[in-house]
């Protein structure tokens, strides 16, 4: 009781994680976030959340985070990071998705002080541990890297995310805004043309693939205009609600935080208070 009394008055975990994973979105605030002291070990706290979609939330943003590299160092020796990563990923009742999406964020941190060809050697162990984890019944994942016209600013950028978050087979996504870009890891039995279909759903985007030629040259390839059927993860609860969407309300420092330092130092602190009252209750 004590527990619900406190949640009811404070943001819930999902809304939370998902800023979190909003603000590591760009790259301005990755080292922000990392050197807070209470960011990393409250998504740490998330790995562990009884809430699937809460897991995967956080560990799109811990991807994100490792996208910085100086920032790995520290997010490897973390209290917890690399064995909640571990749970994740052998714990059975964790969806494929996510178990690959651990593994993913596992192989990153455990390279980041080896050499070239130790890293290559313990990303493809680990990749094989997670396989076997996975089952039998498990496909691997591709990459799948998108141009999309009308992606040109962050309310276009969460437009996107939504969508994507959607489609039941989408491991994790990264965004090159500069350049129009979303570079997707999806399992092998979800059809590219699954994701083309989400975002044109949007009405004001659409995708196009990106694949080179045998010479090396990038190409751009349009997908069939006739809509694939895509399958919904179901259990996704709404992304973000209305009244918290940081594309509704462009005043709160969560969506500019990359301009405005202090507006992310702040809200960083009000997500850790929430964090220790939430978890050390």
């Amino acid at each position: 009781e004590k527990m619900n009394s406190a949640m009811s008055e404070e943001p819930d975990a999902l809304s939370v994680v998902n800023q979190l994973r909003d603000l590591a979105a760009d790259p301005l605030n990755r080292r922000a976030i990392v050197q807070d002291q209470g960011c990393l070990p409250g998504l740490i706290l998330f790995l562990d959340h009884p809430n699937p979609p809460v897991v995967h939330s956080a560990l799109l943003a811990l991807r994100y985070l490792a996208e910085c590299r100086v920032n790995r160092e520290k997010m490897k020796s973390e209290l917890g990071m690399m064995l909640s990563l571990q749970n994740v990923i052998q714990k059975t009742t964790t969806p494929g998705e996510t178990k690959l999406l651990a593994s993913e964020v596992y192989d990153i941190l455990q390279s980041s002080n080896v050499s070239d060809m130790d890293s290559v050697n313990e990303m493809n162990y680990r990749r094989r541990k997670a396989q076997f984890f996975l089952g039998s019944t498990n496909k691997r994942a591709k990459t799948v890297v998108l141009h999309i016209d009308g992606l040109d600013d962050s309310s276009r950028r969460n437009l996107c995310e939504e969508a994507l978050l959607k489609i039941k087979g989408v491991i994790s996504f990264t965004f090159q805004m500069a350049v129009q870009r979303c570079v997707v890891r999806i399992r092998s039995d979800l059809k590219a043309e699954a994701l083309a279909t989400a975002i044109a759903s949007t009405k004001v985007m659409k995708a196009q693939q990106v694949v080179k030629s045998e010479s090396g040259e990038e190409m751009l390839v349009p997908f069939q205009d006739t809509p694939v059927e895509v399958e919904q993860n179901t259990d996704l609860p709404e992304y973000l609600p209305e009244d918290e969407s940081p594309t509704k309300e462009q005043d709160k420092a969560v969506s500019r935080v990359g301009s405005h330092p202090e507006g992310a130092a702040s809200w960083l602190s009000t997500a850790a208070n929430f964090l220790s009252r939430s978890f050390y209750w």
